[in-house]
């Protein structure tokens, strides 16, 4: 299965009023019957152990600037897909993502049907606060970008 990226087919104002960064990638699946929470717990539950390790390494190099770890409580027990706590959710589209100092994301995994076949598409909004948000964009952006291809993979295994 092939991962595409595409131009971003979501208002961004609705979701992440004021992102700065967007960008969406697809996979199409052939009879996979799949609404939008199940399509983001396949792609987000079980990362791949190379995900993993870059998590673990992340969250070593963030903690002595105070931004928020994975393993980290969140104040309040939510519905939660892999780290990712769930904003909103509909049959067709799941947006999960979190506010922090330095920046506040969303990610959103939609879900379009056309016969047998479906397109899932994970969508990434970005909102820096300030220079650390911002460089901290910059430093993964390499790395997101792998990390969404690798996760939209798993949604046709």
């Amino acid at each position: 299965m092939r991962v595409e990226e595409v131009r971003p087919q979501i208002d961004p104002a609705t979701l992440l009023a004021g992102a700065q960064f967007m960008d969406a990638y697809r996979l199409d699946v052939d009879g996979a019957a799949l609404d939008a929470r199940r399509a983001a717990e396949r792609m987000m539950a079980r990362p791949p152990r190379w995900v993993d390790a870059l998590l673990v390494l992340r969250n070593l190099v963030v903690a002595p600037f105070g931004l928020k770890t994975s393993g980290e409580d969140r104040r309040a027990p939510r519905d939660i897909i892999g780290i990712f706590p769930v904003v909103s959710e509909a049959p067709e589209r799941l947006v999960a993502g979190f506010n922090d100092r330095h920046l506040d994301f969303r990610v959103v995994i939609d879900v379009a049907t056309a016969g047998r076949r479906q397109s899932v598409t994970a969508t990434t909004l970005v909102l820096t606060h300030n220079w650390l948000g911002r460089t901290y964009l910059t430093i993964i952006l390499p790395f997101h970008r792998l990390v969404v291809r690798a996760m939209l993979r798993q949604v046709a295994a």
